[in-house]
């Protein structure tokens, strides 16, 4: 029997539904959702397995203009993406005009793989307006293949693993059979707790943070844990600890349960908050920081 295997990445504007959609895809939860953009910062590999098929599913961070040297690491993720790309899904949705970058979009345009082109959440406009989306990126991309899909409400996802399936070359496996995902289990506790702090703060505080997880200890009945959450000023250093320490508990309180549902284990876990002066503009703590 032949086996297929293959990259499947996706690409798409920040907020447009990259991470739900991965998500939904795996049936597991590895990308961290919130509302607000710039959510996703790193490549996540997903891995999808069968006895005749092995798709490894890629997120990337929102295309964006580059601010910060952070920027420019999470665009380097985007465009390796488009080049090891077997298949590529780029995902737009119904409140997008055009992407709204440009040169990304110009590659895209010139990539000689299977594009889908996914509208996504089109639960939210009428008829009209959808078919409006779908008839636009069918011109605009009249080589890729365009779906209307609501990935939150799972409608039409199925379709997307049939149709990939059918344009995977044939090919070995590339992870082991029984691998979830290429990053170790500390980077995605580092990302719930990175969810929870934009879920629960505003304005600039969540992006100027980073979370290393320090410790990770496995007893028999309990795992403990040691998270730094790092700022890049003292005035968001008090914002993120709170009155009386309050909004760092909530933060914990939140992460705890989901890390405890991630890792099927009770976990104790400790959160501190340091201040690392303007690490996002510095390439060599980028570097320590794992970008």
């Amino acid at each position: 029997m032949s086996h297929k295997s293959g990259f499947v990445n996706i690409v798409g504007s920040p907020n447009v539904g990259k991470s739900t959609l991965m998500n939904q895809l795996l049936g597991e939860k590895l990308s961290i959702v919130t509302s607000k953009a710039q959510t996703t910062r790193h490549r996540i590999h997903g891995i999808l397995n069968e006895e005749d098929y092995q798709i490894v599913i890629s997120d990337t961070p929102g295309v964006i203009n580059a601010s910060y040297e952070l920027h420019e690491a999470m665009m380097n993720y985007v465009d390796t993406s488009l080049r090891d790309a077997d298949v590529l899904l780029l995902i737009t949705d119904v409140f997008e005009d055009s992407m709204n970058h440009k040169a990304t979009l110009e590659k895209i345009k010139k990539l000689e793989i299977p594009v889908l082109c996914l509208v996504n959440k089109i639960d939210l406009k009428s008829q009209e307006e959808v078919a409006e989306r779908l008839a636009y990126w069918s011109k605009e991309l009249p080589d890729a293949r365009v779906l209307p899909i609501a990935a939150l409400h799972k409608f039409n996802v199925e379709p997307i693993l049939d149709i990939i399936l059918e344009l995977l070359p044939e090919g070995p496996a590339f992870f082991d059979k029984d691998a979830f995902t290429d990053r170790p289990i500390r980077f995605f506790i580092a990302e719930i707790i990175r969810e929870k702090i934009f879920l629960n703060l505003k304005k600039e505080v969540p992006y100027a943070c980073q979370v290393e997880v320090t410790d990770y200890i496995e007893e028999e009945h309990i795992i403990k844990i040691r998270a730094v959450i790092i700022v890049e000023r003292d005035s968001q250093k008090g914002i993120m600890i709170g009155n009386k320490g309050r909004q760092l508990k909530y933060i914990g309180m939140d992460s705890r349960k989901d890390i405890q549902k991630f890792v099927g284990k009770k976990v104790f876990l400790e959160t501190f908050v340091k201040v690392d002066k303007d690490w996002r503009n510095n390439q060599g703590k980028l570097k320590k920081y794992g970008y």
